[in-house]
């Protein structure tokens, strides 16, 4: 690009920042949350046009960022940036966030507390649709560069900022483009961190300390359709065996029968992490897992929350058959989401849920399911920078290696890093995770704020 261009690009960028000079990071979380950068699964429902509005309002609000950094833009909606370090022979270090949010769901917009798009500063909170999912995380990581610009910070080592578009309809598009891009240029990574970990204020293990989570793995993803057809017709003259009592009686095969309980090493290294901070007994059941290992799974099994940590989940969640109500249908399809533990394939699902159903006439298939994330080191030095960011901004936390239950774009970049790992710097409290994906989502201000010197500090201690 010719100077004049790039001096241009710069002066346009700066007089626009003005409207944000004086601007709170946590009024700029506010308006990043107005864009309806909503995912659907119905790609024609999509408002394209918001991501636009969104990438201008990007500019706009860090314009050190867009005017110092290499900015590419992928696939029309995703951003790569990369800040280059002066030392070429140091690894480079990617940081990642996505920019889309998942959509209200019809009929609960009155039970939010504050229009889910209006994004209100209220009580000390940031209000909206993104404040934890994940707006708060692109954001924070673009505060942080901004911030160091301004300060004239220069890291060794390269830093990489991806964010994708459509990571909550699996980031094919979005994450997947950019690591697309990622080979072209040869890049490599000594370490990522995506979003998924966080810090716990009321953990009911240990509800007196922070807890701060730093998942070292994910669980994979697969869903299976099963169809059953057969004989339809007039409901007065009924099969002796319909569609849907064949598929609901399989269903019920299925969720009568979960998958057995194990230990995997990241919840078997946080357990043990946790164990000398617990009252007897559990200090000392958790601290001896080679003799009470499988107590301590079937315990946790018992309840709903923990059992995701101790086995491959079953969950039934669609279920479509019949036109109208007197006529048999004559095919009847339902989907079974599995979310599975390290170690555990696909394949090994499809035959396990095979052998469970025990009906030749029923149909089982599946979309293929990539990139299965591997476990990270925690004893790395990606984990030890995470963990020395995170005792810098909050001295009393107890840091500890867990697994994610659910997915992240993570799993699109696991060929180009050594060690994946997901976590953002914020403080929440227990109950406030049921708002992700569901109603009256929120952020504390002081939260945000400080998952911002978080990511600071990542950024200064990983660039070494």
């Amino acid at each position: 690009m010719p100077r004049f261009l790039d001096v241009l690009l710069a002066g346009l960028l700066l007089s626009t920042s003005m409207t944000y000079a004086g601007v709170t990071p946590a009024e700029r979380l506010g308006e990043a949350i107005q864009f309806q950068t909503v995912s659907y699964q119905d790609h024609s429902q999509i408002d394209l046009n918001e991501f636009e509005r969104f990438h201008a309002f990007l500019r706009a609000a860090y314009p050190r960022v867009f005017a110092q950094l290499e900015i590419e833009v992928i696939n029309q909606y995703s951003l790569l940036i990369s800040w280059p370090g002066s030392d070429s022979s140091l690894a480079p270090i990617l940081f990642t966030a996505h920019m889309d949010v998942v959509p209200i769901e019809s009929g609960t917009e009155s039970d939010w507390e504050y229009p889910p798009f209006d994004g209100v500063i209220a009580d000390g909170r940031i209000y909206g649709r993104g404040s934890l999912d994940d707006k708060q995380g692109l954001l924070s990581i673009l505060e942080a560069a901004e911030s160091l610009l301004a300060e004239g910070f220069a890291p060794s080592r390269q830093l990489v900022f991806a964010f994708g578009h459509d990571e909550e309809i699996s980031g094919k598009q979005g994450a997947g483009k950019i690591a697309e891009r990622m080979r072209e240029q040869g890049l490599h990574f000594a370490w990522m961190v995506d979003e998924g970990g966080m810090l716990v204020s009321d953990n009911p293990m240990i509800p007196d300390q922070q807890l701060a989570i730093i998942n070292v793995a994910e669980k994979g993803y697969l869903t299976l359709t099963l169809v059953a057809t057969g004989p339809g017709g007039h409901s007065s003259i009924p099969p002796r065996v319909s569609t849907i009592g064949r598929l609901s009686a399989a269903l019920e095969r299925i969720e009568n029968n979960p998958f057995p309980t194990r230990l995997v090493v990241p919840v078997k290294v946080m357990l043990e992490s946790m164990a000398p901070h617990l009252e007897q007994p559990e200090r000392l059941i958790l601290g001896n897992l080679w003799l009470t290992q499988a107590l301590v799974t079937d315990r946790l099994s018992q309840d709903p929350l923990m059992n995701s940590f101790v086995r491959t989940t079953t969950a039934l969640t669609m279920f479509n058959a019949g036109l109208k109500e007197n006529v048999v249908p004559q095919r009847a399809e339902a989907k079974v989401n599995f979310r599975l533990l390290p170690g555990d394939t696909p394949e090994m699902v499809v035959s396990y849920i095979t052998d469970v159903v025990d009906d030749p006439e029923i149909e089982i298939s599946h979309d293929k399911w990539d990139h299965v994330s591997s476990i990270s080191d925690h004893e790395g030095s990606g984990y030890a920078v995470i963990e020395e960011a995170v005792l810098a901004v909050y001295p009393r936390a107890l840091v500890v290696p867990s697994l994610m239950f659910a997915t992240t774009d993570t799993r699109h970049y696991i060929e180009l890093t050594d060690n994946q790992y997901r976590f953002q710097g914020m403080m929440i409290e227990t109950r406030q995770a049921k708002s992700i994906h569901g109603t009256n989502e929120y952020i504390g201000v002081k939260s945000y704020e400080d998952s911002i010197e978080v990511a600071r500090q990542m950024m200064k201690l990983g660039s070494r």
